[in-house]
């Protein structure tokens, strides 16, 4: 049995907006063109069919879950990935990487033992 212990290193709310950013498609995508380098807003709404204001509350709620941040240059605002905060969601979800090895060792020793006893049952019949 495996056990769960403390949490990273992120306090749970923190990790709540994390994850919450996380589960919207369009700021995943939003990160993974971050992950190329800078960009301002026009530059990340291209790709998109939203408007600048859309893009900015992705941006907004990106950046309340300290997944990225906004530098002032002049008159642009460009948006760059910050990686503490998910740093602190890849070690939570580690932690919970031996528990699927144990299910899937589980597993296996399961199938494996249906698929002998269905071999006997196939041989004798």
């Amino acid at each position: 049995m495996v056990m769960i212990s403390a949490m990273a290193s992120s306090p749970p709310s923190q990790l709540d907006a994390v994850f919450s950013a996380l589960a919207d498609p369009t700021r995943r995508a939003i990160l993974s063109r971050l992950a190329d380098g800078q960009a301002t807003v026009n530059e990340i709404a291209r790709p998109f069919e939203m408007s600048q204001p859309a893009v900015s509350k992705h941006l907004k709620v990106l950046e309340q879950a300290g997944l990225i941040e906004r530098a002032v240059e002049a008159q642009r605002r460009p948006a760059r990935l910050k990686a503490e905060a998910m740093a602190d969601a890849v070690e939570w979800l580690t932690r919970f990487k031996a528990f699927w090895g144990d299910s899937f060792d589980q597993l296996d020793a399961l199938l494996l033992t249906m698929n002998q006893t269905n071999d006997k049952d196939t041989d004798h019949g």
